[in-house]
């Protein structure tokens, strides 16, 4: 029963985190109208570093305090954080969302050369392995990036090394900071504070330009910190302690899925046969992924239950 229970709250977590992970984009972009690359990546480092130490405190959690677990902290927000954060800032002012979605979903593919390079993915079950192949492929038909522009470009480069520094992120979070004793409330509010420190360091090479506010772009920055960086990245968090950094990773896959089927019901865009099928193949691959996947016995985190704030307002293109 625990473990019908167990996978239960696994879907329901991957499927929320699909669901905030998928407007990451569209607020990017909304932001992006006003303010400059480092600048959406301080603001969204700095309002998920605060909603996550409102909910640490909340619940009367602390940071982590010695040295070592720091320095881990401070690489994984390098690599999962300030870096990829800015990467697809810079990528989207030249790239096609389409292309940078395509590329966005190589984060599973390195997740899985990377766990191999250092062993974390030994044994990788032919099935697995199909699955996370056919989840890019739902994805490339999703996107057709062969019919939009960019995919050669500099900001092309720069989302293909986003999904890449995901990966180096998760691979190393995975191996150096869950499953320490640490919990992982602590550990997300921790990397994001790391990460909004590591960003203000780059505000002399592209954050001093005029800010331009609106409406609109105040709102895409707070949905973006809030929800789409900060509740998200602790939901990230939990699924590398529970399933390991691949099965994190692999929910990239969901968010063409998430955002294509909303656009489609909310906002009443084209949905095409070529899209339908990119969907059925996309949930074909992440449930092979994911078949007799045991969720491995960890101690119990001692605030793996705090309550996450209602999603229900934010709407979800992708990510």
């Amino acid at each position: 029963m625990n473990g019908v229970t167990g996978r239960t709250r696994a879907a329901v977590r991957v499927g929320v985190l699909a669901l905030l992970w998928g407007s990451t984009f569209l607020w990017i972009e909304l932001a992006l109208e006003g303010l400059t690359p480092v600048q959406v990546t301080l603001l969204r480092c700095a309002l998920g570093a605060a909603t996550l130490m409102l909910l640490l405190f909340g619940t009367r959690g602390r940071l982590p305090a010695d040295r070592a677990t720091w320095k881990h902290i401070f690489v994984a927000a390098f690599f999962c954080n300030a870096l990829p954060f800015g990467l697809l800032s810079v990528g989207q002012q030249t790239v096609d969302s389409g292309v940078a979605g395509a590329l966005n979903a190589t984060t599973p593919l390195w997740s899985v050369l990377i766990g191999l390079a250092i062993g974390t993915e030994r044994g990788l079950r032919p099935v697995r392995l199909a699955g996370l192949l056919l989840g890019f492929a739902g994805t490339s038909l999703i996107f057709a990036p062969w019919q939009q522009s960019g995919m050669t470009s500099w900001g092309a480069l720069a989302i293909l090394g986003a999904a890449a520094s995901y990966a180096v992120g998760f691979a190393y979070m995975g191996r150096h900071l869950v499953g320490k004793g640490m919990p992982t409330l602590s550990l997300s509010a921790a990397q994001l504070v790391a990460a909004t420190g590591l960003t203000a360091l780059a505000l002399p090479v592209g954050g001093t330009a005029t800010v331009h506010v609106a409406p609109a772009t105040v709102l895409a920055v707070v949905i973006l910190g809030v929800f789409a960086t900060g509740v998200t990245f602790h939901l990230t968090y939990r699924i590398i302690a529970d399933e390991g950094a691949t099965n994190a990773a692999t929910v990239g896959y969901l968010l063409p899925v998430v955002s294509v089927a909303l656009g489609a019901v909310v906002l009443g865009e084209d949905f095409s046969l070529r899209v339908a099928a990119g969907m059925v193949v996309v949930l074909l691959g992440v449930g092979m992924t994911r078949r007799q996947k045991q969720l491995p016995d960890r101690r119990p985190d001692p605030q793996c239950d705090v309550r996450i704030p209602p999603a229900s307002k934010v709407a979800t293109p992708h990510r």
